[in-house]
């Protein structure tokens, strides 16, 4: 398993609290690193480097995981090709990359083959961000080593030291090109063992709008937003707020009022050329909202990028629900013509996917799992900022379609 994370030389809840305060972004990270090791490419890191030891000609199954929490990430390893076989815990058409780009949440399953024979040298494997935005960002490389077994050694546990390391050639931080082509070629195997159950019918369609905005703020002095304002972040201009008391609770006790209302909106409120020109008031709503649907509603949803702060990037994740990606593209999404292009055969099903930026996403999914789900960009600063909603499945007719009530053991309080 490779985990590639990030790393602060502070306490990240004091990090996200002073971005809160100010309303701009939290300071970036100081590293990032790989299974916990920032590796040799960071000063006096060397000795905390994560090494994959391997033997000539074996098949070895990587599964990596972006946890780093506010940065999407490019991973290859030097001179080896790689075969992505799954994603999200799903299976996928097989196909080789030198590079993968992966979300944080997102995990991918890969097949490494090594060389046939034992090569003299070594071999990075390194990650670097994928960034859309227009503010800072830890603009740094972690790698680790990949290491081969001496077949000449009399010893299992011994390996070759002080040979040449070759590096691998990541794509450029914005490389949009690539991020678009790798995935674009994320497919479900869409066989009789495993099908894709696309919905083909829509019971309720849906508009999202994702992005940046701002929001008034009461220290002037301190606030880094634009005109004093505070950055924040909306779904169809709802930045969402989270109630004192937790929605699953207030919804099976029947006791809404006063927590949430049943009224987020289908659609944006205020159409506008969402990749073009910004309207002149970006300021977002601060509200408590869910959206209700029916048990078992087959739902498409469309989420749009927008221009308002600058395009940029939104990985999304979606708790409670794996949905297929049928479509998705750049500019605004027009309702007449992209839903022709849609792949309704062999989509990739995931529960994380990114909102290109300057494009939009849609995706398909089956609600039949009844309860409050959370909806939120995977990126951390952004869900602190209100990119987040939540979906309200209501119960089926048959006993296995309800929500079952909390466990006796729950803490009153």
């Amino acid at each position: 398993m490779c985990k590639k994370g990030e790393w602060w030389k502070a306490d990240t809840e004091a990090v996200i609290s002073q971005a809160l305060r100010t309303g701009g972004g939290p300071n970036v990270s100081d590293a990032y690193t790989i299974n916990g090791l920032p590796g040799p490419l960071y000063n006096c890191s060397a000795k905390d480097t994560f090494k994959l030891k391997v033997k000539p000609g074996k098949t070895y199954l990587l599964r990596i995981i972006n946890a780093a929490l506010n940065d999407e990430l490019f991973f290859s390893i030097a001179n080896h090709s790689l075969t992505v076989v799954e994603v999200d815990a799903v299976y996928v058409k097989p196909f080789a990359t030198k590079t993968l780009l992966i979300t944080p949440g997102q995990t991918t399953n890969v097949l490494l083959t090594t060389h046939a024979q034992y090569p003299n040298a070594n071999f990075f494997m390194e990650a670097r961000p994928y960034v859309t935005g227009q503010g800072t960002f830890d603009n740094s490389t972690v790698a680790g080593i990949l290491e081969y077994e001496n077949p000449k050694s009399f010893s299992s546990s011994s390996f070759q030291k002080n040979l040449p390391l070759y590096k691998p050639t990541l794509p450029a931080v914005n490389d949009t090109s690539f991020a678009s082509n790798f995935s674009g070629k994320l497919k479900s195997l869409a066989n009789a063992q495993y099908p894709a159950n696309v919905p083909q019918t829509i019971d309720r369609q849906f508009f999202f709008t994702v992005g940046l905005g701002t929001e008034p703020c009461t220290h002037n002095k301190t606030c880094q937003g634009p005109n004093g304002t505070k950055f924040s972040a909306s779904v169809n201009n709802v930045s969402f707020v989270l109630p004192a008391t937790a929605l699953l609770q207030s919804h099976f006790s029947g006791k809404s009022k006063g927590v949430y209302a049943s009224t987020f909106p289908i659609i944006p409120l205020n159409p506008f050329n969402y990749t073009g020109t910004p309207p002149n008031n970006t300021f977002v709503t601060n509200v408590t909202k869910v959206l209700v649907v029916p048990f078992n509603t087959s739902v498409e949803l469309v989420m749009q990028d927008t221009s308002i702060l600058g395009i940029e990037s939104h990985p999304l994740h979606i708790h409670g629900f794996n949905f297929f990606v049928v479509g998705r593209g750049f500019g605004n999404y027009n309702p007449a013509k992209d839903p022709a292009g849609f792949n309704l055969v062999d989509p990739v099903e995931r529960n994380t996917v990114g909102v290109p930026p300057g494009g939009w996403i849609a995706v398909r999914f089956l609600a039949d799992n009844p309860g409050v789900w959370f909806m939120h960009c995977h990126l951390e600063v952004h869900t602190s900022w209100g990119l987040r909603m939540a979906w309200l499945v209501l119960d089926g007719n048959l006993p296995n379609q309800k929500l079952p009530p909390p466990p006796s053991d729950l803490p009153k309080c």
